[in-house]
């Protein structure tokens, strides 16, 4: 069926849908039914509870078929729900799937009016507006463009190296980054993992050693991300790769450079609970292994290098002249997956941490409780005094606050009931431990098992927010607490008095946020951001991995805060998006884009100026602007500052917006 030329007569196919009692309840949908028989070249208006089923779809194109309908209107939910649905509807049909028109009257209208009177009349406007701009739709047709079989990973963590062997196991080839010295992000910090406590190292290890030798995976370390041009299936990546100063392919890890290193400072891996040299392995099972020099600690950088490192290695594996790289790497998809960090507590004086030493954040106390940690596992006071043998566990420092994070960090419950069974497990039944929670959320498979279990084992649960920590000098005088101890300050909303509890130590748990770099990132990537700052998907429920830029789709913590086994479930889906994406071996770009009359254009070169996207460029020998449509969105912003009118929106034109507001004008008035 030949549909969408110029100067064909429009026949209009109006179809209304009930979406059970989501529309019909505020609506009267078999109303605007009727309405919409009168307007100009409907020739065909019908209802359906649920217009998206199957048989919906059937009823759509059977009356393409008898009516020799040209043009389809559908007036139902959000078009990013089902417009897709419907485009495929009529390409079955045997019309264009570009002369379709979608009018949005639930989430527009039904859901936000409780008048149904006044709602029906706003659903027969909209519905008009959709009519008349449906009489001026043409024919489309998207482009296809080859795609570049390279993938890149921002982030090293388990997110970033999940995604990584996903798809390097199927034979493609990953650069994979990361800003760090080694990969393993938070999880290679951590001593346990709830509920089933086995080692996290023990777990994530094989993951970096298998990802660190794997022929398909190029680990850049030290490296973050300078820009990205580029489209989906073509994304050109400008990558900082730091100097490590130490050849990280003839390294053998021996650690004799360290030895003889006069520089000690605090060991940012362990968060200053211990110390490392200016020359430095990040730690024992790091990926890659090489050890590496931090010049803001050298004294090479001061401004005189002593040079024993490099007298001390046999290998002659150290380089003190080594520069920064910047790579360029061409890829055809791109996974963020830059994990979180914790809350900045030093926004929450009120808990002490950074005046007294015992008070410890959680990745603080999981580097203590570490058989690799900077105590070797031994929990001891920060004081030099005996061991603690009295512990407040805080939750929810930050997190379910609308002064700093006001949603749920989801898996602070959950290690802090591991910290209480770690705690008892390692100092004995006798020791007394204290959690402080505000609601105890166990979710997933065995949570509540473990938290079973670790009531059992005596931790005494006090529901309520502590208000403070206080010195032994700051306490009441009706409270006894001896001289080395702090005490907390909290009401128990259960009994519904205040407490005070002396220990011998306090532990954070604060919020998960966005890691530092996620505003740049968003920015660079094109990403958009929700309002607590994490990377937004396409659709919360329906398409959790991908995000509003084609090509780029989000994994793990970056997007919101999750245990470790919703992090790896999200990391093989971002894959397997990826992969079914490599298989096709090209994208199909929407036509709903610019498009540049050159008999107009001026080189004024102002929509070069304001294309976001990068996707147009300037022609000095036509003093004409030209449009990369593989690299342009439809955004609309290079038709809307044209002041020579030389660029239309195709699928947006002048006319079709014109006879879309005369739709609503001439129709949305109360009869």
């Amino acid at each position: 069926m030949e549909t969408g030329r110029r100067g064909e007569v429009p026949r209009v196919g109006v179809f209304i849908c009930h979406c059970g009692t989501n529309i019909a309840q505020t609506v009267d949908v078999e109303s605007v039914a009727e309405f919409a028989k009168s307007l100009p070249d409907v020739v065909v208006s019908m209802t359906n509870k649920y217009m998206c089923s199957d048989p919906g779809q059937d009823a759509i194109k059977k009356a393409v078929k008898e009516h020799k309908l040209n043009r389809v209107v559908v007036a139902a939910c959000s078009p990013r729900m089902h417009e897709p649905t419907f485009r495929e509807v009529l390409r079955d049909a045997g019309l264009n799937p570009y002369l379709f028109e979608m009018a949005n009257i639930r989430e527009q209208d039904s859901w936000v009016h409780m008048d149904r009177d006044s709602a029906t009349t706003k659903a027969k406007a909209l519905v008009a507006g959709a009519v008349f701009r449906a009489r001026y739709l043409q024919a489309l047709e998207g482009k296809e463009f080859p795609i570049v079989k390279d993938v890149l990973i921002v982030g090293g963590g388990i997110a970033g190296i999940q995604a990584a062997l996903e798809i390097a196991n199927a034979g493609y080839h990953v650069y994979l980054v990361e800003r760090g010295p080694s990969l393993g992000g938070h999880m290679i910090q951590l001593d346990k993992t709830f509920p089933t406590l086995d080692c996290s190292a023990c777990i994530l290890t094989p993951k970096m050693s298998e990802a660190g030798r794997h022929k398909n995976i190029k680990i850049l370390t030290l490296s973050e991300v300078l820009s990205v041009d580029g489209s989906v299936g073509n994304f050109k990546v400008k990558v900082r790769k730091k100097a490590r100063y130490v050849n990280e392919e003839e390294c053998t890890a021996c650690g004799d450079c360290a030895k003889v290193c006069p520089v000690i400072v605090p060991d940012e891996f362990n968060y200053g609970l211990s110390s490392r040299r200016a020359i430095y392995q990040p730690f024992p099972q790091a990926v890659p292994a090489s050890f590496l020099i931090n010049m803001d600690d050298c004294l090479g950088n001061r401004p005189i290098a002593c040079e024993k490192c490099a007298a001390a290695c046999e290998k002659k594996c150290i380089n003190l002249l080594m520069q920064d790289e910047v790579l360029e790497l061409n890829v055809g998809f791109i996974v963020l997956a830059t994990g979180y960090d914790l809350l900045d507590i030093t926004q929450l004086p009120q808990y002490g941490w950074g005046r007294f030493p015992n008070v410890l954040h959680s990745l603080e106390f999981e580097r203590m409780i570490n058989a690799s940690g900077p105590t070797g596992g031994k929990i001891l006071r920060m004081d030099n005094l005996d061991g603690a043998r009295s512990f407040a566990i805080l939750h929810c420092i930050g997190s379910r606050d609308s002064n700093y994070a006001p949603y749920c960090s989801r898996v602070c419950c959950m290690y802090a009931l591991k910290f209480a069974h770690i705690i008892r497990e390692r100092l004995g039944e006798e020791v007394e431990i204290f959690s402080f929670y505000i609601d105890m959320r166990c979710f997933g498979a065995g949570y509540e098992e473990f938290y079973k279990r670790v009531c059992e084992e005596g931790v005494q649960l006090i529901r309520g927010k502590v208000a403070r920590i206080l010195s032994a000098s700051e306490a009441p005088p009706s409270v006894e607490v001896k001289r080395d101890q702090l005490l907390v300050q909290a009401e128990d909303t259960l009994l519904g008095k205040m407490l005070y509890v002396p220990v011998d130590m306090v532990i954070l748990c604060p919020a998960m946020v966005p890691a530092d770099g996620t505003e740049k990132l968003a920015q660079m990537f094109k990403v958009s951001r929700r309002a607590d700052g994490f990377f937004m998907e396409r659709h919360p429920k329906l398409d959790p991995v991908a995000t509003l830029t084609e090509g780029v789709f989000i994994a793990g913590c970056c997007q919101s805060p999750k245990d470790i086994p919703d992090t790896v479930a999200q990391a093989a889906a971002a894959a397997s998006r990826i992969l079914a994406l490599l298989e096709v071996g090209k994208v199909v770009v929407e036509p709903t884009i610019a498009r540049l009359d050159e008999n107009i254009c001026t080189g004024c070169r102002i929509c070069n100026l304001l294309c976001p996207f990068g996707a147009i460029s300037y022609d000095k020998g036509l003093n004409k602007s030209k449009i990369d449509e593989a690299l342009c969105k439809g955004c609309g912003v290079c038709a809307s500052a044209c002041p020579f009118s030389a660029i239309k929106m195709l699928n947006f034109t002048d006319e079709q917006i014109m006879a879309q507001i005369e739709g609503v004008l001439k129709s949305g008035k109360k009869e």
